[in-house]
């Protein structure tokens, strides 16, 4: 059996007044096979299962529709147009013996040329990675493409969020200092990882009805 063509079914949201980006994979298979599910929205980060829009519904106040409608695509374009916030995964397509999300099951992984773009937005000084160093995470992917430009990350800080800078050159001597802010992944997924850190433990010893989610928004709040 031929693999599944895993092809990113949203072009980056960009433009010229943003200053950060958020900067993931690929969403679940069935946004690319047009197989939405209730409470689904057909835009960036909107599976129903996902956590980036209620985390930033929860720090904002926004009020936002889960549901597969025009108007929650609107919501969330005018949100990230009124922050300075744009969209720009760094995979454009892969492929997959197996039709899940996992990020370590993309093979063939094709990306997309995020420092030419990041040319063209002179604007951008923060990518926030919504995952790590793990294989084929986007800070793990991210370093590939450094790679291949001769360019390489300057580690800030080893805490979580893992927080690193690069320098990436431009016209004439100058040079642009972007931040990278590795965040916890807004996935179920990464829930177990999550338990496991030293610091939710103490939270979660104090508070008993503190959740990953908790953790995710106060995490998410300094760097949104």
């Amino acid at each position: 059996m031929a693999p599944f063509q895993h092809i990113h079914p949203y072009a980056p949201f960009l433009f010229e007044s943003a200053q950060k980006w958020i900067v993931g994979t690929l969403p679940p298979p069935r946004f690319t096979q047009g197989m939405l599910r209730p409470g689904d929205v057909d835009f960036c980060y909107g599976s129903r299962d996902g956590q980036l829009w209620p985390i930033l519904n929860e720090i904002f106040n926004l009020d936002l529709v889960f549901e597969t409608t025009d108007a929650a695509i609107e919501q969330r374009k005018s949100f990230l147009l009124q922050r300075g916030i744009g969209i720009c995964d760094i995979v454009d397509r892969a492929e997959r013996d197996r039709i899940d999300a996992s990020d370590l099951g993309m093979k063939n992984i094709e990306l997309r040329d995020l420092l030419s773009l990041l040319k063209r937005f002179p604007n951008v000084t923060h990518l926030l990675f919504t995952g790590g160093n793990s294989k084929n995470g986007p800070e793990y992917l991210f370093r590939r493409h450094l790679k291949e430009k001769g360019l390489r990350l300057e580690r800030i800080s080893d805490s979580v969020p893992r927080i690193h800078q690069f320098r990436m050159p431009e016209r004439g001597a100058a040079e642009r200092l972007i931040t990278t802010v590795s965040l916890t992944a807004p996935s179920g997924s990464a829930n177990r990882a999550v338990g496991s850190l030293p610091e939710y433990k103490a939270l979660k010893a104090a508070d008993p009805k503190y959740t990953t989610l908790d953790f995710r928004v106060a995490q998410y709040r300094r760097f949104f």
